[in-house]
């Protein structure tokens, strides 16, 4: 049974819209309540090249801070290809196109997960 929180609503909503703010691609925000008990969102979304997920982010990282919460943690920055911003009730992962594409993260939480939002800020690369 899914219970869904306002304040990890909101939080994922801040995330989404730092990322469109920079331009992220392919932006997906999935509900994950009770699939899980390490989140309760899950936002996903592709920079065009190393230095954009490093600048998108950053930019997750002083939004969230901005909106009153804690960034609890952020993993691979130093090669920037996957970056993982953990904010507690909402995970967020900035990755470059070849990174995801191998990975597949929607596939592992699309069966049962809700899509919230996909936002199409620019056109996917394909390697």
């Amino acid at each position: 049974m899914k219970v869904e929180n306002p304040e990890s609503k909101r939080l994922a909503e801040v995330a989404v819209d730092a990322l469109e703010d920079l331009k992220g691609i392919s932006i997906r925000h999935i509900e994950v309540t009770g699939l899980t008990d390490i989140t309760d969102f899950m936002v996903i979304a592709t920079g065009r090249s190393s230095t954009h997920v490093k600048a998108l982010a950053d930019e997750v990282v002083k939004k969230v801070r901005e909106s009153g919460r804690e960034v609890l943690g952020v993993e691979g920055r130093s090669h920037s290809e996957w970056v993982l911003v953990d904010a507690g009730d909402v995970l967020i992962h900035v990755m470059v196109a070849s990174v995801r594409a191998l990975y597949k993260l929607e596939d592992l939480w699309d069966f049962e997960a809700t899509v919230v939002s996909q936002t199409e800020a620019a056109p996917a690369i394909h390697t």
